[in-house]
């Protein structure tokens, strides 16, 4: 019997009722001024002190009688006959956390990582998880830690940093699976970190820089050559149709002087060719009227 379990054993009211019947007995004794009533008050108490027992409401206590398993006791308030009947174990059946760990385990990928997970994991059924594993705090934590190693050793490395949650679900199936049987269900496991060496994360860190600009210099050109594309196309519009060329001249150089302060020349050649005196001296008393 574990220490907690020792506790469990005394309670208030029991020691406050083996009191009552030890004083009890003792007062008899001396209004009668005979040993026997604190004797028996004496022994009544301790009968008491080890019959009444009394387990919380989130647990269960297996009961034996004579070694053998005869029910479960609680929550509550009950009695069990001293020397023939006791508690063997209390079990606490709230959803509890076990912390598994898996040092230096390969990947698929043959990577070393170390990968921190939590599991979640409660007691359905008192009986079995008593009768059926001797200590099934321990053989949830070892099972969980050899199935997080195996889960890891079948799956490659991006897949343990990306794909969390599904080695979770994985490992809760495993674990539901081996524990159900003990009457022990387990709700869910959490991968809380995955660790990788150093050397490996500035590698990887390096490959995902590189990538980075692999798809820029991509976009880069591809950018140029929709450029170069539409330049082309806008090259043959305006060989075919001088006209659209004068008044795409005409509008760059409308762009270049209404800045104020600037100042554009412009040969002679230029604006005899594309008609360009009317259209400056129009911009130019424009300028000036505002």
């Amino acid at each position: 019997m574990t220490p907690k379990n020792a506790c469990q054993n005394l309670n208030a009211v029991a020691v406050a009722a083996s009191v009552v019947c030890a004083v009890g007995g003792i007062v008899a004794a001396a209004v009668t001024q005979h040993p026997v009533p604190a004797i028996v008050g004496i022994l009544v108490g301790l009968y008491v002190l080890n019959a009444i027992k009394i387990v919380r409401q989130w647990e269960k206590a297996i009961k034996l009688r004579f070694g053998r398993y005869v029910g479960l006791r609680g929550p509550g308030i009950f009695l069990i006959v001293p020397l023939i009947e006791t508690l063997s174990q209390v079990v606490d059946q709230r959803v509890r956390v076990a912390n598994v760990s898996a040092e230096t385990t390969l990947t698929r990928d043959t990577v070393p990582v170390n990968v921190d997970a939590i599991v979640f994991w409660m007691v359905w059924n008192a009986e079995k998880a008593i009768l059926e594993v001797a200590n099934y705090d321990d053989a949830i934590t070892m099972s969980a830690q050899t199935a997080l190693r195996e889960s890891i050793g079948r799956h490659d490395l991006h897949q343990a940093l990306a794909e969390r949650e599904m080695l979770g679900q994985e490992l809760q199936r495993i674990l539901d699976e081996k524990t159900n049987p003990w009457g022990i269900t387990v709700q869910s496991v959490e991968i809380r970190d995955v660790q990788i060496p150093p050397q490996l994360q500035d590698a990887m860190s390096r490959e995902a820089q590189a990538e980075r600009e692999r798809r820029a210099r991509v976009i880069l050109g591809t950018a140029e050559t929709e450029i170069a594309d539409k330049f082309a196309a806008a090259s043959a519009t305006y060989k075919d149709d001088p006209v659209a060329l004068h008044l795409r001249a005409m509008n760059m150089l409308y762009e270049a002087i209404k800045e104020k302060g600037s100042m554009v020349i412009v040969p002679s050649s230029a604006v005899e060719t594309m008609g360009l005196g009317g259209t400056l001296a129009t911009a130019s008393l424009a300028k000036n009227q505002s």
